[in-house]
Order: structure tokens, then C-alpha cells, then sequence
């Protein structure tokens, strides 16, 4: 297991992995729940005071939620559906896989992907979402 966790904290992040990726398929959103999951585990830059799945997810950076899905609803105030509770379970239990295997951070920049975001370098990209690391030396917490 990568992260305890309830039963509440699959549901809520089934409904953040499915707001933010449903059009990217399963693995789309098994990207999504890396993130997640990588925020919950690092100890190191905007993530010191996260520990949780709900401080992850209704965390707030620059005076707005860290999640767009979050800022503006849309499905992620829908009822988690199963087969998304099972993409969570997986991501909390064990999965992580590149791009998302150590990102912190995920964005649709309706372009192609920037070398960097926010200074953190590019680690790849899954169909229209690009997913960046920590740079090295930075957050060893997240590569555990």
C-alpha cells in the first residue's frame, strides 16, 4: 500500500481522477490518481502540509484549488461510480506508471507541452495532459 486510506478517500478521489481525465480512458486516469496519490507521500516544496487524500485535493495555492475540477465542479461533484473507486484503489494500493509515476503536477496547456512548468521539469505526456517532476535533488520523498 503507497498511502492509508478510507473509504471516503476513494470516493473522493474517484471523482477528481474522473473530472479531470474521463477523456483520457482509464489510464488517463490512473495518471491523474499518480498525482494524487505523489502529493499525499512528498514532504518537500507546496506539498509539506498535505498528508491526506481530502488535503490534496481542496488544497489551495495562489488563492484558488489546487484542481480546476474543483474551482469549477463540473463532474467532480457527481457520485464516485465503481469503476473509477477501482482505478483509486489501484493508484493508493500500488499503481504508478510514466508519466505520472513521480509527477506532482499535470496540466492541459491546449498546446503542445512546455519544457517546464513553474520551473519543474517535463516528464511526459498522455494525450492532451502533460506531467511534471520535481527537479532533482528537490523532493527525494516523492521517488519512495
Amino acid at each position: 500500500m503507497r498511502i492509508a486510506y478510507r473509504s471516503s478517500d476513494v470516493d473522493l478521489m474517484a471523482r477528481m481522477m474522473r473530472a479531470e481525465a474521463e477523456g483520457e480512458g482509464q489510464l488517463g486516469m490512473l495518471f491523474v490518481g499518480n498525482v494524487i496519490v505523489n502529493r499525499a507521500i512528498a514532504d518537500c516544496l507546496d506539498f509539506k502540509e498535505v498528508r491526506t487524500i481530502p488535503q490534496v485535493i481542496y488544497q489551495v495555492q495562489g488563492g484558488n484549488y489546487s484542481f480546476e475540477a474543483v474551482q469549477k465542479g463540473n463532474v467532480f461533484y457527481n457520485r464516485a461510480r465503481s469503476a473509477e473507486k477501482k482505478l483509486a484503489e489501484r493508484n493508493l494500493k500500488y499503481w504508478r506508471e510514466h508519466p505520472g509515476k513521480f509527477a506532482l503536477w499535470y496540466f492541459n496547456p491546449y498546446a503542445p507541452c512546455p519544457p517546464t512548468w513553474y520551473d519543474q521539469p517535463f516528464a511526459g505526456q498522455f494525450k492532451n495532459h502533460c506531467y511534471y517532476e520535481p527537479k532533482p535533488g528537490t523532493c527525494d520523498s516523492v521517488y519512495s
